[in-house]
C-alpha cells in the first residue's frame, strides 16, 4: 500500500497529557498500526519530531521510544521542509506565540486548549491560520469518549423528545503537595501562568454543549479559590491565586438549560470522575468518560417525598446500561486520525480555531460573571 508520511513537530510532550495521551497512546499507536488508511489504500504514517524547553527530558523520551529527532530550537523545526503539521501541548501561556510562529512558517496545527489565555488571542490565532490557509485543529476529547459517543447516539436517534436540561459535575480531589504529593502541575493554581479551573474547563464544557445540545447563548458562574495556598513540586509553599472551583449555569439555544460544576477541591461520590445527566420529555440518561445509563418515560418510578420514611425504590438500579453496540479507540487517538485525513485529504474538521474561540470566550465572560455578580449574554464571535 502507498504510504504517505507526515512530520509532526511535538512540542511539550515532557507534559503528563502530551506525553501519555497524544504522544505514546495516540500518535505512536498510530505508527505501531500501521498508519490511517484512506479510501483510496493510501496509509498516513506520522513521524513524530520532538520539541521541547527540556534537553534532557526531550532526549530521554525519545531515547526510550526509538525517535531520533528532537531538540529544544522550535524555530529550526520550524524551518525543517518535512516537516508539515506543528502540535502543542505546551502551558497555556506559551501557546500563543508558538502557534503564531508555525502558521507563519506555513504549518497546519493541532493544539491542545484553550488556545490562547484571551479571546482576542484566540481570535487572531483563527484569522492568522484562515488568512495562512492552514489546516487548523483543536483536541475536542471529550466528545470521543465513551460514554458521550453513546450519549450523542441517543440525542441523534431521538430517545429524549425535548430536552429540558443538562447538569454536570466534574472534579476530585487534587492533593494540595504538602503531606501527599500533588497531582497535577502546580502552574494550574497560578494565575500567572495561565491556571484556573474556568479556563481549563469551559473551553470543553463549550464544545461539549455546543456540539451535543445548542450554543451557549449566556452564562452565569462563580468561579473562587477554595485552598490559597499549595506546595509545589520542589516542596516549596506557593500563593495558589487561580480559581480551583467553578459553578455555571449555561443557557442554551432552544431553551435548554445546563448546570455544570467544575472542582478540583471534591471528593468523588459518583461512579465516574465526570458525568452529565440528561433530562428529556421521553427519557433521562447519565453519560460518564465510559458508561452510559438511561431511563425511559414507560420505566420511570413514582416516589412520593416522605421524610418520616426511608425511600423504598432502589434508584440507581431502575436504569438501564446502553450498550457499546462497537470497539471504543482512545479518544484523543481518534480524533488525531480524524485530524490527519482532514490535513491529507481536507475532509470535514468542525474542531477548529473558530471553536476554540469561542471556548475562550465562555471562560473570559465566566470570569466577568462571576467578578460582577451577573447573567452575561454570549455574543457571536466575528472572525
Amino acid at each position: 500500500m502507498p504510504v504517505r508520511e507526515i512530520g509532526i513537530a511535538m512540542n511539550g510532550v515532557t507534559g503528563r497529557m502530551g506525553y501519555r495521551q497524544h504522544l505514546v497512546r495516540s500518535i505512536l499507536a498510530i505508527r505501531e498500526q500501521g498508519g490511517v488508511e484512506l479510501p483510496d489504500g493510501t496509509r498516513i504514517v506520522p513521524v513524530p519530531i520532538l520539541v521541547g524547553r527540556n534537553e534532557e527530558k526531550v532526549r530521554g523520551i525519545a531515547e526510550r521510544h526509538g525517535i531520533s529527532r528532537y531538540g529544544t530550537d522550535l524555530g529550526a523545526v520550524l524551518a525543517d521542509p518535512t516537516v508539515e503539521v506543528y502540535f502543542d501541548a505546551q502551558v497555556t501561556s506559551a501557546r500563543e506565540k508558538a502557534i503564531l510562529a508555525a502558521i507563519a512558517a506555513g504549518k497546519h496545527v493541532y493544539t491542545e486548549k484553550p488556545v490562547a489565555e484571551t479571546v482576542s488571542g484566540a481570535v487572531a490565532l483563527a484569522r492568522a491560520a484562515r488568512d495562512a490557509g492552514i489546516r487548523d485543529g483543536v483536541v475536542m476529547d471529550k466528545l470521543f469518549l465513551p460514554g458521550l459517543r453513546k450519549l450523542r447516539r441517543l440525542i441523534e436517534g431521538g430517545f429524549f423528545g425535548r430536552i429540558l436540561s443538562v447538569r454536570g459535575e466534574f472534579g476530585y480531589w487534587v492533593f494540595e503537595g504538602d503531606w501527599q504529593e500533588a497531582q497535577r502541575p502546580s502552574w494550574n493554581y497560578r494565575a500567572a501562568d495561565g491556571g484556573g479551573i474556568v479556563l481549563d474547563m469551559f473551553a470543553h464544557w463549550n464544545y461539549v454543549l455546543e456540539t451535543l445540545f445548542g450554543r451557549v447563548e449566556a452564562v452565569t458562574a462563580r468561579a473562587v479559590t477554595h485552598i490559597p495556598e499549595r506546595v509545589d513540586e520542589h516542596g516549596a509553599a506557593y500563593a495558589a491565586d487561580a480559581d480551583d472551583a467553578a459553578y455555571g449555569i449555561f443557557e442554551l439555544a432552544g431553551g435548554i438549560v445546563a448546570q455544570v460544576n467544575s472542582s478540583w477541591c471534591v471528593r468523588v461520590n459518583r461512579d465516574e470522575l465526570v458525568e452529565f445527566q440528561v433530562d428529556g420529555t421521553e427519557g433521562s440518561a447519565v453519560a460518564g468518560l465510559r458508561r452510559c445509563r438511561v431511563q425511559h418515560r414507560a420505566t420511570t418510578p413514582k416516589p412520593v417525598w416522605n421524610p418520616d420514611l426511608a425511600t423504598p425504590e432502589p434508584f440507581r438500579e431502575q436504569w438501564q446500561e446502553v450498550p457499546d453496540n462497537t470497539e471504543f479507540d482512545n479518544g484523543f487517538k481518534v480524533q488525531w486520525e480524524e485530524y490527519l485525513r482532514h490535513v491529507v485529504t481536507g475532509s470535514p474538521f468542525p474542531y477548529d480555531f473558530a471553536a476554540a474561540a469561542r471556548g475562550v470566550q465562555l471562560a473570559e465572560l465566566g470570569y466577568a460573571s462571576s467578578r460582577d455578580g451577573r447573567r452575561m449574554a454570549v455574543p457571536e464571535i466575528e472572525l
